[in-house]
């Protein structure tokens, strides 16, 4: 039994050793205690057991891994509580291992170029690059172009990187 800091550690240390994170920005990158607070209002996660906060346990951290796989495949959290409402142990183990499954045939496969593709990599600056996946390059007039658009957009009003809700 754990407390529910020590619980997110966990978590979060799952996600990293998997590189499992949520898609599209829809949950922070990291599980915080807010996180199990909300999941447990919305039902998406057991009570603790009694014993003054140190009542999370492996059928927690199951139901949180469960959820980050799901986040990692773009599902939103009414779709999660859908699939895993009433789910035992024994399915929370076998989602946990067919999400592992999952994610490393998504991984192999998208970064596999085929037998008629020559990718080419031109960086744009220290943050931004761009594949081809035919070989081509880019001419430096288009480059700028891209360049300056990048900064238009970084200076917009509203946009930063930490800008990600922590659901």
């Amino acid at each position: 039994m754990c407390s529910a800091e020590e619980l997110a550690e966990t978590v979060n240390q799952w996600c990293e050793r998997h590189g499992v994170s949520p898609a599209n920005g829809q949950a922070g990158e990291r599980m915080t205690v807010r996180n199990i607070r909300y999941y447990r209002a919305l039902g998406l996660l057991d009570p603790p057991q009694p014993g003054g906060g140190q009542g999370f346990g492996e059928n927690h951290r199951l139901q949180l891994v469960a959820i980050r796989l799901l986040q990692a495949q773009g599902l939103p959290l009414n779709r999660i509580q859908e699939l895993l409402l009433g789910r035992t142990l024994e399915d929370l183990k076998q989602i946990e291992k067919r999400g592992l499954a999952e994610l490393d045939q998504a991984q192999v496969a998208a970064f596999r170029p085929s037998a008629n593709e020559f990718w080419r990599v031109t960086p744009l600056n220290e943050e931004f690059m761009l594949v081809s996946r035919r070989g081509r390059g880019l001419a430096p007039e288009l480059r700028e172009r891209l360049l300056t658009i990048l900064e238009l957009k970084k200076k917009e009003p509203g946009h930063s990187r930490g800008n990600k809700r922590s659901t």
